[in-house]
């Protein structure tokens, strides 16, 4: 999903939000404005600091969760810099499908087509998040009410009996697992690629047989390194895309 650069954000004191999760997304959509020079420096400690209004060690948890997503590097005595002119270290941003269709501009929505508790899951979700059992969560996602992905999620049962007492139409997972759970993301592996649509996708996305689909298989970790997701998700490819910018490394 496209978004725009914003620098005009400010950190919101009353929202309950932890003001470090809060300077972390500021940054993140804006960080274009804060790049200092060609090489990608970043503002000093103090200088975020009189940015946001927020005090050192706010800014410090902010940056350091950013460097370990690889969005940043740091080089002593040089300070802070932006990691977009190394391909070779490109990371995305992990974002569930409610984050992304917001900042994309549209509403999202959902429409339940299974969730509970289930042994009867794939060998590779077993493999993958070592559970025996798992809580499965299968929906419809929508766009302003236009459905444009099916996604399959499993959790580990501790994490997805909690999110059944939630509003699964609505639930923006990762923002709620940080923000109420205090499970916090580090990475995800995902892998991509493009299939076509069979009889379910057919009639759930009301598309033609054979269109093409974008697949999306991927698995979340915390900053534990515990696995707490594995999602396989079909996306319609006319609403629903991924760019990397890709450059080539300089002679010498």
């Amino acid at each position: 999903m496209h978004r725009s650069s914003d620098m005009a954000q400010t950190v919101d004191f009353e929202s309950g939000v932890p003001l470090h999760l809060q300077v972390r997304e500021i940054i993140r959509n804006g960080v274009e404005a804060l790049v200092l020079d060609e090489n990608g420096r970043m503002p000093t400690e103090a200088e975020l600091v009189e940015r946001f209004g927020v005090s050192r060690v706010t800014i410090r948890n902010a940056m350091q969760s950013l460097v370990e997503e690889g969005m940043f590097r740091r080089e002593r005595g040089r300070g802070t810099f932006l990691n977009s002119n190394r391909p070779e270290n490109w990371v995305g941003r992990l974002m569930g499908f409610t984050e992304s269709i917001r900042e994309a501009g549209f509403e999202p929505g959902a429409r339940i087509l299974r969730q509970g508790m289930t042994k009867d899951h794939p060998d590779a979700v077993r493999e993958q998040m070592n559970q025996r059992a798992m809580w499965e969560l299968k929906r419809v996602r929508l766009a302003d009410g236009l459905p444009i992905a099916i996604e399959q999620a499993y959790y580990p049962p501790e994490i997805g009996l909690d999110l059944e007492r939630q509003d699964l139409l609505t639930i923006a997972v990762y923002k709620y697992l940080e923000e109420e759970q205090n499970i916090f993301l580090k990475e995800a592996d995902q892998k991509i690629s493009a299939v076509k649509a069979q009889e379910e996708e057919v009639e759930l996305l009301g598309i033609s047989p054979g269109d093409p689909l974008l697949y999306i298989e991927r698995i979340s970790y915390a900053h534990s390194n515990e696995p707490i997701e594995f999602l396989k998700a079909l996306y319609h490819p006319d609403y629903y895309q991924y760019m990397i910018k890709l450059m080539r490394r300089s002679p010498g």
